[in-house]
């Protein structure tokens, strides 16, 4: 009961940090009680662990024990004189090696479950107990289930409570329907039976049945219902969950359930709270269709003024987690909810400020009551409920709380872990950019914790905070570079010092004064390592680029770095100093240095990796436009039956193409239908048309052209008796009016694995990102095999098989081509094509998902890890890159924000190199 009541408080991963007690697995007691639910044996399983003890060895009485000894030890079940206290012994050994995940062979397993069975003579009530446990962790097959059921049947009927209870439990979990069905009389009057432990044990049996035998499980519903008006706490709680589970794909049924119950037939705490939950559950489904107050909102509501801890929790937490929920309707549970902050029971204090930081990303202003008790929990000793309250404190405070709270968050950090450092870091950042003027002292705050002692990803979170507010708040520019210059003189991360190198060479020469920056960059070259060394050097080459009074100074540094021990500092020193015209040569013209330098990478690193391989073993020249743009992750896909060897010969695709765009122009220019179509413009991945384990596997692969979609069908026979001849796909466009039917190609022979292809060939208007659905019949003449001889029958049978619909949609059209620097790659587009709109995208379960819905309707690539929304975050920028049809580059900023529970409004900009794309991209969002 107490873990349960900890679990309706706490997550699983909230709770693994938050617990001060461990479970003690060894002794038999907290064995049986694991599993023997709602029995005598559920005495608490939690014992404090000794503070004073925390840095010795913990002792486990189960350490260096082997299977094979313990195997051995088995052998005293067939003593003539059983022995219970060491009988226990050896079944404790037993089920903790099963339970570490150790593997008995089949004759092991027999072995040991045929001489477990041999206990049922003792009449010792422990032995008894830790004999069902081991019968259900052994999980006997069906024949060797019949030995034991007529001794479990004994025990079900027997008049010892325990022995019933355990025995149904145990039946139910080896049983199969046949047998099933013999004992359903005995379970339905198991239900009502007068003992809670017995009716525990049918209940919590039939919520486990009826994921295997439903239809027996629902004829139980009259005892089931009779049993929620148990008078025992545990009976009720176990009785509701299995009625609701029995009619939970009946919406009605269930709303009836809710309105009986609301109106106080329910005793126990723990089906209070299940209760609660599923009124929550019907409040959500019916919240569409409602008008005017919203039902059931007065019995939740009334649930606050429970005299069960728990249930006014639950209550609290459904109420702030209605869809929609107005101030009024929140202030009687944040009420009960500053009630818990100042709770002696650390659980609630933890509960109450989880739900209130949850509520703060909302409804901010309804918590600003909560502030002072919240303030106090700071200090609390418990690092989780402190992280928690400061974080919602930072959400919820004012432009005049700032300084107050940083001073408490000063003494606050050094005692809390890293992952709850990052919590906080995220907190004050987003505090920042909400109160912009407050920069200095948030600024210096990051400032300072950096040069503390942390880990690589704490660091990674303040630096990154402290770029964000760089580049979002003008004013605060300079003395974050500055902070970011004094970080890196002690910084051992390499990571994180190159990439900030790489920012200032960014933000650096835009600044008031750049030179003050070069005295750290060029420390860089002298006292790290080479990696970083070449950061720096490039970073020293783009502020002689941008800043004409400086040039002659970078100069000088950038000779000396001509003498570095690392060949890639000389040669990039080397570089510089030609295209900048350090070495008297004829510099480029001002234009393309910069372009060299702050030029976006429109090649996929992967794609001009492979290119450069095959350069290296070729003998033409490299030429960088051939370098394949879009992204692509898999090769000529044909779908091949499980468990059947990769075919070889001519049918075989290539063991390792340089390339899945190499692949398919190789394909298709073989086929002279296609070769006239030219060079499509971007491939597909492929698209599954069947279902797994089919007779006949089809995907399919969407090559686009400015004037043509060509559908690549791939297929295999799956049938080792039969041959496809005439193998065709037809496809009705009548859901695609802006395509017309040009040609098909059809495939003369489909043998056994053997993949081939068949192609359909549609027209568009040129340059038009159209979108349509395609139904499909693949339509074949089968010939049967003679297993013997391989050979195929001459004459055949006209067959189709139904496939999947294919869909183009607006992604089709963009490849996904990355930038390594976006500002610079939208700052070098024309503001006059840019087009900006504000769009409401409706309801959404949360940011992340309306973040990951746009970028997925418009298939464009991410750029700098800005698809990840952080957890807490209330608004959102997103920045996207691509080449549309036509090989026109486009580039998206996305500004997303919720403006209401789960309401999210977008603010799309779009900037292309031609202003028909940037509106194109709007229709499509528009319209998506």
């Amino acid at each position: 009961g107490g873990d349960l009541r900890l679990r309706n408080f706490v997550s699983p991963a909230d709770r693994k940090r938050f617990s001060t007690s461990v479970f003690i697995p060894f002794s038999r007691k907290t064995l049986c009680s694991r599993d023997l639910e709602g029995s005598e044996a559920m005495a608490q399983p939690l014992v404090k662990k000794d503070d004073d003890r925390d840095d010795e060895a913990e002792y486990s009485p189960f350490m260096g024990i082997e299977k094979g000894a313990v195997l051995q030890e088995a052998r005293v079940f067939n003593d003539p004189q059983l022995d219970p206290r060491r009988c226990s012994q050896v079944i404790t050994k037993l089920l903790y090696l099963l339970n570490q995940g150790e593997t008995f062979t089949k004759v092991e397993a027999t072995e040991v479950f045929f001489a477990v069975t041999k206990l049922f003579q003792s009449r010792d009530v422990g032995l008894r107990r830790m004999l069902y446990l081991m019968i259900k962790e052994l999980s006997p097959s069906a024949d060797e289930v019949i030995i034991v059921t007529s001794s479990l049947m004994k025990d079900m009927n027997s008049k010892t409570d325990m022995y019933r209870a355990n025995a149904i439990r145990v039946l139910c979990r080896i049983t199969d329907g046949v047998l099933l069905t013999q004992i359903e009389r005995y379970l339905k009057q198991a239900i009502v039976d007068k003992n809670p432990v017995v009716a525990s044990a049918a209940l919590v049996s039939g919520i486990h049945l009826l994921q295997t035998n439903p239809e027996v499980v629902k004829r139980w519903s009259n005892e089931v219902q009779e049993a929620v008006q148990s008078r025992a706490a545990l009976v009720q709680f176990h009785a509701l969950a299995l009625l609701h589970q029995i009619r939970q794909n009946d919406r009605l049924a269930v709303s009836k359930l809710v309105t009986s119950l609301t109106r106080g037939t329910v005793r126990s705490p723990l089906a209070q709270c299940l209760l609660i939950r599923y009124t929550s559950q019907v409040i959500r489904e019916s919240a569409s269709n409602s008008q005017g107050d919203r039902p059931f909102y007065d019995f939740l509501e009334g649930c606050l003024r429970h005299k069960a801890e728990m249930v006014i929790f639950e209550a609290a937490r459904a109420i702030t987690e209605l869809s929609g929920v107005t101030s009024r309707e929140l202030t009687p549970a944040i009420t009960v909810l500053q009630l818990f902050l100042s709770s002696s029971k650390p659980v609630l204090r933890f509960a109450a400020v989880r739900t209130l930081n949850k509520v703060a990303m909302t409804h901010p202003m309804a918590v600003t009551n909560c502030n002072i008790d919240m303030e106090s929990l700071i200090s609390d000793q418990n690092r989780s409920i402190a992280t928690l309250a400061i974080t919602t404190l930072l959400k919820t405070g004012n432009e005049s709380s700032v300084d107050r709270l940083m001073k408490q968050i000063t003494n606050f950090m050094s005692d809390i872990a890293d992952e709850f450092k990052i919590v906080v870091v995220e907190a004050i950042r987003s505090l920042c950019l909400k109160f912009p003027l407050k920069y200095r002292a948030l600024m210096n705050f990051l400032s300072n914790i950096l040069r503390e002692e942390g880990g690589f990803e704490y660091k990674k979170a303040i630096v990154d905070s402290i770029v964000i507010l760089i580049r979002d708040i003008p004013d605060a520019k300079e003395s974050g570079l500055l902070h970011l210059c004094e970080f890196i003189e002690d910084c051992e991360f390499t990571y994180l010092s190159t990439q900030i190198l790489h920012f200032l060479g960014i933000e650096g020469p835009k600044t008031s004064d750049p030179s003050k920056y070069i005295r750290y960059i060029y420390n860089r070259v002298h006292l790290e390592n080479a990696t970083v060394r070449a950061a720096a050097v490039s970073t020293l080459a783009k502020f002689g680029a941008m800043v004409d009074a400086l040039k002659p100074r970078v100069f000088v540094l950038l000779r000396r770095c001509l003498f570095d021990s690392d060949d890639e500092v000389r040669d990039r020193a080397t570089l510089y100093l030609n295209t900048l015209g350090g070495d008297g040569e004829v510099v480029e013209t001002d234009k393309d240095v910069k372009e060299f330098l702050f030029g976006a990478l429109e090649i996929p690193l992967v794609n001009l990796e492979t290119s450069l391989r095959n350069y290296v073993a070729a003998e033409e020249a490299f030429d960088i436009n051939s370098v394949p743009k879009e992204v692509k992750s898999q090769p000529l896909a044909e779908k091949k039956a499980p468990g059947k060897k990769q075919p070889t010969g001519l049918g075989a695709p290539p063991a390792a193409p340089p390339s899945t765009v190499d692949a398919y122009e190789k394909l298709l220019s073989s086929i002279p239908e296609l070769a006239s179509l030219g060079k499509p413009f971007k491939s597909s991945a492929p698209t599954e048309l069947t279902e797994a384990e089919t007779e006949y596997a089809v995907n399919v692969v969407k090559h686009i052209y400015d004037r043509h979609v060509v559908f690549q069908y791939n297929c295999t026979n799956t049938i080792p008796e039969q041959l496809l001849e005439e193998v065709s796909v037809v496809v009705d466009s009548s859901d695609a009016e802006e395509f017309s039917f040009v040609l098909s190609k059809p495939l003369r022979s489909l043998p056994y694995d053997s993949p081939g292809q068949t192609f359909a060939v549609f027209e568009k208007p040129e340059g038009v990102p159209a979108v349509g659905k395609f139904s499909n019949t693949l339509k074949f003449i089968v010939k049967e095999v003679d297993p013997n001889t391989g050979e195929a029958d001459e004459d055949g049978v006209d067959d189709e098989y139904q496939l999947e619909e294919l869909e183009v949609v607006s992604a089709d059209y963009m490849q996904k081509v990355g930038v390594s620097n976006f500002r610079n790659a939208w700052e070098s587009l024309d503001a006059d094509l840019e087009r900006v709109d504000e769009y409401g995208l409706g309801p959404r379960e949360s940011l992340a998902e309306a973040v990951n819905a746009v970028i997925s309707l418009l298939g464009m690539q991410p750029c700098e890890g800005t698809e990840v929304v952080a957890s807490n975050s209330r608004s959102h920028t997103c920045l996207l890159s691509g080449v549309f049809i036509g090989n026109v580059r486009v580039l998206a900023r996305l500004q997303f924000g919720l403006t209401g529970p789960k309401e999210v409004a977008m603010k799309l900009a779009v900037k292309s190199e031609d202003i028909a794309v940037s509106d194109a991209i709007h229709e499509i969002v528009a319209s998506g």
